[in-house]
């Protein structure tokens, strides 16, 4: 009865996303139109990317670079708005897209067929090509794609690159990751032999990275397949048409070689200090929206715990239905998915910026837990105590808030405790969307600087001091509620 009573509520709330998209999609195109009303143009872009998107320290503050940000800040001039960058994971940018998060997605994006079901794009700006990076250690071992075959190869998990490893390294063992910087470290660390990447990725890092050579990808692709265009949402053919004009009017006057020369220009300034030190902005940034998150998620969590460990223990089965179903649905889905539905699924519906939907995401997932924290120790008070408050005349309510919640409080307090720390390593998944916590400004550290190890050290060792801190922190209250 539960399990039908809950597949029918999943059931209706797809019917309603489904129904509200496909109404927000119906009504004529005023793409374009509403761009110009909000004098902002929002693109989403994955800047861990060089030389296409990546960023630089520029005077202690991050600052979005590269040929792709470049073709961004022309169709903003051509339309005459202020451009405003959305940074995400490479596999979210098109996502954005299609439920309305931003207008436009660069990314080194190839418009494969498959892409173009479900987004439109523009013009190509830039013709690419194929190719692998590899190990320089290897460079005798692995001459060219075809000895490749029986060698692991890594590609960016939703990329071009992965579409076509499938179909032709079919004797290859194929390995995806989200980011390149990772397929990177894999491949400097022996993890992978090779990593398929666009040829003009493969020089920024070869250039820069005297431990990786490359080899060409012999794909026999026609011209589109190795072109980048920009990506939009279905239908808005009024912002293709003068994303298209801004496309031409970056071939005639030939700017796609001016903004690879910048490009380059800012990687060597990334490459000149790659101590971690010369970065410390960018970590000190990540930990205080880690720290925020966190600190939001735990008090959003006990709040909204307690209330569904309350419902929980009701008599009424229309207040303990809810509760249980919730509680079962968050604990059986993963948090990522949880922070992809909150910030594109709920999209649909009213726009979140990234950090609110983090924080909503987490703090949903975090209540889950506590409340079942919170169920356990009020079940764990003595039914003598509860017996007791009632032969005071205490009612039902006040017996719950002065006697029994402070109890069941002491008995979870260190299980509690255990989820406070959780909550601060988990929230790390928040990155994925954006929000620049510890491990996104980590991944993009790691694209800047061109050192895999590095940085992931610096992060795990802040992670671990404020893990620490904490543990010593609730070790305290703890010793202090015994002899209380």
């Amino acid at each position: 009865m539960q399990k039908q009573w809950l597949k029918w509520i999943l059931v209706v709330v797809t019917l309603f996303l489904g129904s509200t998209f496909i109404q927000k999609n119906v009504h004529a195109d005023d793409s374009l139109q509403k761009v110009k009303q909000q004098g902002v143009l929002k693109v989403a872009v994955a800047p861990d990317y060089p030389p296409f998107a990546f960023q630089v320290n520029e005077h202690g503050h991050s600052k979005d670079v590269g040929m792709d940000i470049e073709v961004a800040k022309q169709i903003a001039k051509d339309l005459h708005v202020k451009l405003e960058l959305k940074n995400m994971d490479f596999s979210s940018v098109l996502v954005a897209v299609q439920t309305g998060k931003v207008d436009l997605a660069l990314g080194g994006i190839n418009p494969t067929p498959e892409r173009a079901q479900n987004a439109d794009f523009s013009k190509i700006y830039y013709y690419g090509g194929q190719s692998f990076l590899i190990n320089k250690t290897d460079v005798h071992k692995l001459k060219n794609q075809q000895s490749l075959a029986g060698q692991k190869v890594g590609t960016q998990t939703g990329s071009m690159q992965q579409t076509l490893a499938k179909k032709h390294l079919t004797k290859s063992k194929l390995v995806s990751m989200d980011k390149t910087t990772d397929l990177v470290l894999a491949v400097k660390t022996h993890k992978v032999d090779a990593v398929g990447v666009e040829k003009p990725v493969a020089q920024a890092y070869v250039e820069n990275d005297p431990d990786l050579k490359m080899i060409p990808a012999n794909y026999k692709l026609n011209k589109k397949e190795t072109g980048f265009a920009v990506a939009m949402p279905k239908g808005a053919t009024s912002l293709q048409t003068a994303v298209n004009q801004s496309m031409d009017r970056i071939q005639q006057h030939h700017l796609m070689p001016q903004y690879l020369k910048t490009a380059a220009k800012y990687m060597k300034v990334n490459t000149a200090n790659t101590s971690m030190w010369h970065y410390w902005k960018y970590f000190f940034d990540g930990l205080k929206y880690t720290l925020l998150i966190s600190v939001c998620a735990v008090a959003g969590g006990i709040i909204l715990g307690v209330l569904l460990a309350l419902m929980r223990l009701s008599n009424f089965k229309w207040l303990s239905w809810p509760a249980i179903s919730y509680v079962e649905v968050v604990r059986g889905t993963p948090m990522m998915v949880q922070v992809l539905l909150v910030y594109f699924g709920l999209g649909i519906l009213i726009n979140i910026p990234a950090l609110p939907a983090g924080i909503i995401a987490v703090t949903l997932n975090s209540a889950a837990y506590v409340s079942e924290i919170i169920r356990g120790g009020i079940n764990s008070v003595a039914l003598g105590q509860k017996e007791a408050a009632k032969s005071l005349g205490l009612s039902k309510s006040d017996a719950l808030r002065f006697v029994v919640l402070p109890q069941a409080f002491k008995n979870i307090w260190p299980a509690l405790g255990n989820e406070f720390i959780s909550v601060i390593k988990e929230s790390s998944i928040v990155s994925i969307i954006g929000v620049t916590d510890l491990v996104y400004e980590l991944n993009v550290v790691r694209a800047d600087t061109y050192r895999g190890v590095a940085p992931i050290v610096v992060v795990m060792a802040i992670y671990f001091l404020i893990t620490f801190t904490l543990t010593r922190l609730l070790n305290y209250w703890e010793g202090k509620m015994k002899h209380d």
